[in-house]
């Protein structure tokens, strides 16, 4: 079988053999296909597309490069739950404890922010002496012991989608839905939980950029976890703005715990309480509805709160940190972002917002940068909001002065304002099931 074969085939726009899929998948682990001749099928993948089989074989392929987590020492279901990327999105400090609370067994692993989007690792590690790194044994020992532990991935889980997508990062072939799909989906099948609840974000923060591009990956995705066993739900869920208002990785696990005291950013609530609520569903069979108010009431009687408290002190973590969030470092500057012109804010490119964040030093470019924990923004005005001239927009937080001009240039190009009231947007476009 030859490589040239494969490539010549798909940009003809043919249907690749189970055979040929599996042969370029294990080439790109072994280092036997050369990085020229991967790009150039993941070019004519992304123009050619692929079928719903070549999708589901190459998926298969990929969580079988490497481990897979079997969860069955675990007792009760498992159930996971992965966002396609986004600014402000800390749901997973929000959700996993409000699931664990209520009954579910969240064993998650999570990865680290690249780019303008933020990485759950990141954040858990901003607790001084937080884990993310625990034995397998330890791993399973924990969840079973408290119902919920969040850890980084493994270093051999699907290393075929590592080195895809490291490729497709720089040959311009990322948004592709095939690809797309079924790189998320070799991760997910990988981990071996049994419910797997997809956060498909949607907007200018987003990878897909329309709520119509959204629909078909999550349809996709549904699709590939029901065929592999899995209970599957997707969540469409608005990224056209910043969730909550903390950009940062502190900041926003400050913004998670005041979420879970029942004081948290309306539209932040609102989408962790909805995912939270479709993974009890699939661990329980309850109703949406009564399975919110479970949602809630373990808010209120601050339950969720506690898990995430525990976990913090089960994986090394001070929990007084959760206690007190005052603990948390601060950063050495505080920068007011001022509004130059009154009137409504008609959007906010959320991509923007969070590159700016990564300029301040709360992200990475590359995936050897580090990381300023402290460093991020909090927003002082969101979209649909009423702004006066003088008015603070946002609050910059960060230990270097010299980003600060760079940052608020970039910050002010992702706001248009109107100057009538702007009619509100959905957080929530529409759920999935398998």
């Amino acid at each position: 079988m030859r490589m040239y074969d494969i490539i010549q085939k798909k940009r003809d726009g043919g249907e690749l053999s189970d055979e040929e899929i599996k042969f370029f998948v294990n080439g790109a682990v072994d280092g036997s296909i050369p990085d020229y001749q991967l790009s150039a099928l993941l070019m004519a993948v992304y123009f050619r597309e692929m079928s719903e089989r070549e999708i589901s074989v190459l998926t298969q392929a990929m969580a079988e490069s490497g481990d897979t987590v079997n969860l069955s020492a675990i007792d009760g279901f498992t159930v996971d739950k992965h966002s396609t990327g986004g600014v402000g999105d800390k749901t997973t400090l929000i959700v996993a404890p409000i699931v664990a609370a209520l009954g579910g067994k969240v064993a998650k692993m999570s990865g680290r922010g690249l780019g303008h989007t933020g990485g759950t690792v990141d954040k858990l590690e901003s607790i001084i002496g937080f884990k993310t790194e625990l034995a397998r044994e330890d791993f399973f020992r924990q969840v079973n012991e408290t119902g919920i532990s969040v850890i980084g991935q493994s270093g051999n889980l699907a290393p075929a989608d590592k080195k895809l997508y490291a490729l497709r990062d720089v040959t311009a072939t990322v948004e592709s839905i095939p690809l797309i799909a079924s790189s998320i989906m070799s991760k997910k099948l990988a981990a071996g939980s049994q419910g797997i609840v997809l956060d498909v974000k949607t907007g200018s923060g987003a990878f897909m950029k329309t709520v119509e591009k959204s629909k078909a990956l999550a349809e996709e995705m549904v699709r590939i976890g029901t065929a592999a066993g899995r209970k599957m739900t997707a969540v469409i869920t608005n990224m056209d703005i910043p969730l909550g208002r903390a950009i940062g990785n502190s900041l926003e696990v400050i913004e998670a715990v005041e979420t879970l005291n029942g004081r948290g950013c309306g539209d932040l609530a609102e989408v962790c309480f909805c995912l939270a609520a479709n993974m009890l569903m699939l661990v329980n069979g309850k109703s949406y509805e009564d399975n919110f108010a479970d949602v809630k009431a373990s808010v209120a009687d601050g339950s969720a709160l506690s898990k995430l408290r525990q976990m913090v002190e089960y994986q090394g973590g001070n929990p007084e940190w959760i206690d007190n969030t005052e603990l948390f470092p601060k950063a050495k500057y505080e920068y007011k972002v001022i509004s130059s012109r009154s009137g409504y804010i008609n959007r906010m490119d959320a991509e923007k917002i969070g590159i700016a964040s990564v300029i301040l030093g709360a992200g990475r470019e590359k995936k050897e940068d580090s990381v300023d924990f402290s460093a991020g923004i909090i927003l002082e005005k969101k979209t649909c909001d009423k702004v006066e001239k003088g008015d603070t927009l946002a609050v910059f937080h960060t230990n270097d002065e010299s980003k600060i001009e760079e940052a608020e240039k970039r910050f002010l190009s992702a706001l248009e304002f109107a100057e009538n009231e702007v009619e509100k947007q959905p957080l929530i476009y529409e759920t999935i099931t398998g």
